[in-house]
């Protein structure tokens, strides 16, 4: 019976419960494993200590054990068949959470002195104090119970001077630490180009200028929405001055930073550049729409670039669309309508018109991602714009010959592969040509999409003001000098 014993318990394993403890009987045998006791008050005592809860991940039963390094060293006994059992009552308090206490060092005690040095000790004291008898030393000045006290009055003087100390020297402090805004990168053009799109600081404070006047009386996002009276207040407080709220509207649309990070930047509410940047982009709109940025047909023939002068000299405007991302709605209608093939994403389509130097000279608004580039054209109004005998350049997929033909315009697009299979050798040239100017309208898109609002998917929360947006965007891109 012995030895059925001894194979029945070496056959068998046990695991103890415990959180983050790996006691397993095949792999130490000097841990003992112990059951959960019957009792319940002293079972819920024993959950509580290993903290574990019953429910369908752990349920007790009479597989269940905590093992011995849980116990300390007096609540195990061991019996005299070498059965090592719990004393009665004792709960488990040994765990990896558990932190030790260090045993406290005891002070030092003092060294006492012996008799005959305290009795040496007590004749010397003796005699220094009969011989400082005879001779007082005058009290120092040094003292409080010398020195007069200062009057109430006094206290408030010396108090009022100490405050104006601190009040400078916070001043000072508040000047060396400069805030985050425009006039911190003034000596750093790089820093400057990063956060505006401006070539310059110089350049930055010359559009400023321009728009300052207007600027300190335009109408706020937080009055339309609290439906106040407008009045022209210049002297009126903000918690952000004009050339901060400028610069700050630039970072948003040029670095795409989140509204909660130019919160923190501008030491301002999220909800105040929320209303920064609605303000500023329709001000924006405005002034900048304003400017007349489609030339007359004897400047673009001015200006026209030597390569466009030998292969297509009247033209007068390269077309080309672009798509940006849009966040999916969750109207079925509104969704096949903005759902894109060529993106396979829901998207808002605008068309761009550069000059043949590389100005931009025509943004259309944006139109929902499923729409043509015919429909695009059509619609935008550009073919108001043209004259007779203009040349109009743009790729493949605009096939608008139909409408330039009741103004006499010319539409100058690579050629299409006939029914013979391939391209002759002068539809090869013509091909090459216009692709090497055509480029152009590519490159003023890049610019466009340089200001990385537009890298994320633009949210429908702000669809109310993404055509503002995106037409400040395209047009502050003129700033940025020369394309080629």
């Amino acid at each position: 019976m012995a030895s059925m014993a001894v194979e029945r318990k070496l056959s068998s394993a046990s695991h103890c419960c415990v959180p983050l403890c790996n006691g397993d009987s095949r792999q130490d045998f000097t841990l003992s494993f112990h059951r959960f006791p019957k009792d319940a008050t002293l079972r819920k005592k024993w959950i509580v200590k290993i903290r574990r809860d019953e429910g369908p991940d752990f349920q007790i039963t009479d597989s269940t054990f905590v093992c011995s390094r849980h116990f300390d060293s007096t609540d195990i006994v061991k019996s005299l068949t070498g059965l090592r059992k719990l004393r009665p009552g004792c709960v488990p308090s040994i765990f990896p959470w558990t932190k030790k206490e260090t045993p406290r060092k005891p002070p030092k005690r003092k060294l006492s002195l012996d008799c005959d040095d305290v009795s040496k000790t007590r004749k010397a004291s003796t005699a220094t104090s009969a011989t400082c008898s005879s001779y007082t030393e005058p009290p120092s000045k040094e003292h409080d119970y010398c020195a007069e006290k200062p009057s109430p009055e006094e206290d408030m003087e010396a108090m009022r001077h100490e405050i104006e100390d601190l009040q400078e020297r916070v001043k000072h402090l508040e000047e060396k630490v400069e805030k985050f805004g425009a006039k911190r990168f003034c000596k750093d053009p790089i820093l400057i180009f990063f956060y505006t799109g401006f070539q310059n600081y110089e350049l930055f404070c010359t559009v400023f200028s321009v728009v300052e006047p207007t600027a300190s009386n335009m109408i706020r996002w937080s009055q339309i929405q609290r439906n106040r009276k407008i009045v022209c207040n210049p002297f009126r407080s903000e918690s952000l001055s004009l050339v901060d709220q400028f610069f700050m509207f630039l970072c948003r649309i040029r670095q795409g930073f989140f509204e909660e990070d130019l919160a923190q930047r501008f030491s301002v509410s999220q909800s105040t550049v929320s209303r920064i940047i609605i303000t500023w982009s329709n001000y924006l709109y405005c002034i900048l729409g304003c400017i007349p940025i489609w030339p007359s047909r004897d400047i673009v023939r001015n200006f026209l670039p030597a390569c466009f002068k030998c292969t297509f000299p009247n033209t007068r405007v390269i077309l080309d669309c672009t798509e940006v991302r849009v966040q999916t709605p969750s109207a079925k209608v509104l969704n096949s309508q903005t759902y894109s093939n060529y993106k396979s994403h829901t998207t808002f389509k605008g068309l761009i018109g550069i000059t043949p130097n590389g100005a931009v000279c025509f943004v259309s608004k944006l139109f929902t991602g499923n729409i043509s580039d015919k429909d695009v054209t059509q619609r935008s109004g550009i073919v108001d714009l043209l004259e007779n005998g203009d040349e109009v350049m743009t790729d493949k997929g605009f096939l608008i010959q139909d409408l330039l033909d009741p103004i006499d315009a010319k539409l100058v697009i690579p050629p299409f592969l006939g029914s013979k299979g391939k391209f002759s050798k002068e539809e090869v040239t013509q091909t090459q040509q216009i692709a090497r100017l055509r480029i152009h309208v590519e490159r003023a898109i890049r610019r466009c999409k340089e200001y990385h609002i537009f890298d994320q998917v633009i949210p429908l929360s702000i669809a109310g003001t993404v055509n503002q947006i995106w037409s400040v965007c395209c047009l502050l891109t003129n700033f940025q000098g020369k394309l080629f």
